[in-house]
């Protein structure tokens, strides 16, 4: 008996505190999960500058917990940018607004995502879903939206994106912070990926994407980092190919936009173990540095050419 609790301990993962470096501007995954209770949490990135966590992009299940391992401070972040509203991209925003009412901010946080389509809400749509005071599923959360007198000490601000084909939008710009964002392909879900470029820096953040069209290659020119999702694997047919692109694709956008480092997340069941076939469907095309994403992985930003 004694033995077999063991076991289920040794199982269970003590509470890490894994903050990044205070140096330099950093890349940190808090999920690297697809819409699978693999034991990752699900899709969310954190980017770093000098020790302040200035842009969350995406909040997945699970990426608000790793927030906090990470030592990050909601006071501090810039703006939340969501590539699309699909719950493992996107279910942890309430989390984070509530747990806003506990930290010290007062400053007002813009929330970017994209336009409504078919069977999905626009990204402000999405938020009165959330928190309308009257018919809002969280609707006691209101006075994080409301401008009346009982609002808190600041408020969520969400914004809808829309750019026009492939020509990229600027949705925020202060400098030293600038965030664009393209359309991609995710079926018929209105999705974006997005660039965040600071401190002469740029991550690219796929999204989920099937890959087709420019769009995501010319975003992720001169970038220091792409990270795609690696969420099907090659020969992948059907709904799978319309909603991701598999590795042979991830390698011929890699290969022309030629980032400083290929980073591999949204890792699923159909992925996991196939890390050798996905790296050599990629060389096909593209040679650089490359490596697969675990949460709370913190990669540095090299410098844009």
């Amino acid at each position: 008996m004694q033995r077999c609790l063991l076991g289920i301990l040794m199982l269970i993962p003590a509470t890490q505190v894994i903050a990044c470096p205070a140096d330099d501007t950093y890349l940190q995954v808090l999920g690297s999960g697809g819409p699978e209770l693999t034991g990752r949490a699900q899709t969310s990135y954190l980017v770093w500058d000098h020790g302040k966590a200035r842009v969350l992009i995406d909040a997945g299940p699970g990426s608000a917990i790793n927030f906090g391992r990470a030592r990050a401070r909601f006071e501090d972040l810039q703006a939340i940018a969501l590539t699309h509203l699909h719950t493992d991209h996107s279910a942890d925003i309430v989390a984070f607004i509530k747990a806003g009412f506990f930290e010290n901010r007062d400053q007002d946080l813009p929330l970017f995502g994209p336009d409504g389509a078919s069977r999905f809400p626009a990204t402000t749509e999405w938020a009165q879903a959330l928190f309308d005071k009257e018919q809002g599923a969280y609707r006691y959360l209101a006075r994080f939206v409301t401008d009346q007198e009982d609002a808190s000490p600041y408020r969520l601000r969400p914004q809808d994106i829309l750019p026009d084909g492939d020509t990229p939008t600027v949705a925020f710009n202060q400098a030293p912070l600038k965030l664009t964002a393209v359309t991609v392909g995710h079926g018929a879900v209105p999705a974006l990926a997005w660039r965040v470029d600071l401190n002469h820096r740029a991550v690219v953040i796929s999204g989920d994407t099937n890959g087709n069209g420019p769009a995501l290659t010319n975003l992720a020119k001169h970038s220091g980092l792409l990270v795609a999702h690696n969420a099907v694997p090659e020969g992948a047919q059907g709904v799978e190919r319309a909603l991701h692109m598999p590795p042979s694709r991830i390698g011929e956008i890699a290969a022309i936009s030629q980032p400083a480092r290929l980073v591999l997340s949204h890792r699923m069941r159909r992925t996991l173990g196939q890390e050798q076939q996905t790296k050599r469907a990629i060389r096909q095309a593209y040679h650089g540095p490359l490596q697969f994403a675990n949460d709370l992985d913190c990669i540095r930003i090299p410098a844009t050419p």
